[in-house]
């Protein structure tokens, strides 16, 4: 065979592998519940108030960002949780030490606070870095404890990062101040006014439409942008809703490979002890595993993902603060219940946890309010709740249905709890929790299964088997650290 043809036919292959896994694998049913939800999404923008399709592009962009943000955060935490049962639920401190390390690093010289002016990708990488770090330190200490408390330490260190960051002891500082030899630093994180970011993620992204990218008003567009923009401003798309339509794209190839590394862990020797150690930590320590090293080098690999997440979410608006609702202890809460929504343990069921809590329980409310706001609710809504359910006496459920629509994002919470007590009663592992995981690389249990044959498999996405074997009715063990941890 020539070269020609052998390249044929391993790009043949590969194409046969994509469409196979588009048709029997994890990426068709990722498409699938996409697809769905951009279908959902599009007849909420043409109900909604009328924006054309502009209207419906910024929808579909929007629910997409979203959708990638917390799909990288909710695989970030898998690989703590789902893989290795550590109950870490201080995801947004760690989120906060990646973003405010990016910030120092790349913030300006002369700025206020002032940072190192240091390049893009040496935030990133120092971000992540720190993070890392972060998680180490905590993990030392903190993974000899039962998995309740790791958890009340893990969300301590989220709030001691956030109250420092508010104290105006660290607005403005100077770093090695009292050390000789080294070089005076100054640092600052702005305290509660907050730290600007002139170099963010989104400035690479911006290069291709302007030739300005920090200042696109000041300059003009490059010959693509003008080229782009001008293509989507004919179907009415606004220009910033294509530069974010650029920038999704961007945390859609964070998410691949976010995916693709989480799927790398759980396929690989250092994965499988993971899930031994989630399912029987003694047994794992009996097999001569150091497990207390295991559980130190995935904590700081998540936590420099959950860092790598919140310097991609939150640096892109060019500002930070600490009141930022991205590292509220309600981020947290969000992240794990979109884990505990695709189900724990499952890249995929990340993935798709994320992509309907961003659109069905964090985008949705708001969109069908503004349906039923145009269509049925004329005047103003009572004040109170009080006042709303004054008038049911009389029948009347007008005030009511009108204090609901005016106040959608706290009653969110509602809608939250309501499926939280609905899966934990229906699917208690999430949708995708019937997937039992298992630590070796072969069902050790099967013992007539042969190479070939039908018999269990390892899952494509790195959690538990794909196909269903006699064990997968069986209720999933809980996290490790119960018995044995002291």
């Amino acid at each position: 065979m020539s070269d020609s043809e052998s390249r044929g036919a391993t790009g043949a292959s590969v194409i046969d592998r994509l469409l196979r896994e588009l048709r029997e694998g994890d990426a068709g049913l990722i498409a699938l519940v996409m697809g769905g939800i951009y279908v959902l999404f599009t007849i909420f923008a043409i109900l909604g108030p009328p924006q054309g399709v502009g209207g419906v592009v910024a929808a579909l962009q929007a629910v997409t960002f979203w959708t990638a943000l917390y799909a990288m955060l909710v695989l970030a935490l898998n690989l703590h949780w789902g893989y290795a049962g550590l109950f870490n639920i201080g995801v947004a401190g760690f989120m906060a030490v990646g973003v405010y390390t990016f910030a120092a690093i790349t913030a300006p010289t002369g700025g206020t606070p002032p940072g190192l002016g240091l390049p893009l990708w040496v935030g990133v990488v120092g971000g992540m870095l720190m993070a890392a770090i972060a998680g180490a330190v905590i993990s030392l200490p903190a993974l000899r404890l039962r998995a309740d408390y790791l958890a009340i330490v893990t969300v301590a260190f989220s709030e001691i990062v956030r109250l420092t960051l508010l104290s105006t002891t660290f607005q403005q500082f100077t770093l090695f101040a009292n050390v000789p030899v080294l070089p005076d630093i100054p640092l600052g994180t702005g305290a509660g006014r907050g730290i600007n970011i002139p170099i963010n993620p989104t400035i690479p992204v911006k290069s291709l439409f302007y030739t300005n990218p920090t200042n696109p008003a000041s300059g003009s567009r490059t010959a693509l942008g003008d080229a782009v923009i001008s293509a989507f401003g004919a179907a009415g798309v606004r220009e910033t809703v294509v530069v974010s339509l650029a920038y999704t794209v961007v945390l859609l190839v964070f998410v691949g490979l976010f995916y693709w590394l989480l799927r790398r862990i759980g396929n690989s020797p250092f994965g499988r002890v993971l899930k031994a150690i989630r399912e029987d930590e003694l047994v794992a320590n009996s097999l001569g595993k150091d497990t207390r090293l295991f559980k130190v080098k995935v904590f700081m690999v998540g936590c420099a993902l959950m860092g790598l997440g919140g310097i991609l979410w939150e640096t892109q608006k060019g500002y930070t603060d600490p009141t930022a609702t991205t590292f509220m202890p309600i981020q947290t809460f969000y992240i794990f219940i979109a884990l505990m929504i695709g189900g724990a343990g499952s890249n995929t069921g990340s993935v798709l946890g994320g992509a309907l809590f961003a659109s069905l329980l964090f985008q949705g409310p708001q969109r069908v309010a503004g349906i039923f706001t145009k269509y049925f609710v004329s005047g103003d809504a009572p004040t109170t709740i009080a006042g709303a359910l004054a008038p049911i006496g009389s029948l009347d459920f007008g005030p009511l249905f009108a204090y609901t629509l005016q106040n959608v994002p706290p009653l969110r919470f509602v809608l939250l709890g309501v499926v939280l007590v609905v899966l934990m009663q229906r699917r208690p592992t999430g949708l995708l929790g019937h997937r039992k995981e298992v630590a070796a690389s072969v069902l050790l249990s099967d013992h007539g299964s042969r190479p070939g044959s039908n018999g269990p498999r390892p899952a494509a996405d790195g959690g538990g088997p794909a196909a269903v074997d006699r064990t997968a009715d069986e209720p999933r063990r809980p996290p490790q650290g119960d018995d044995d941890d002291e």
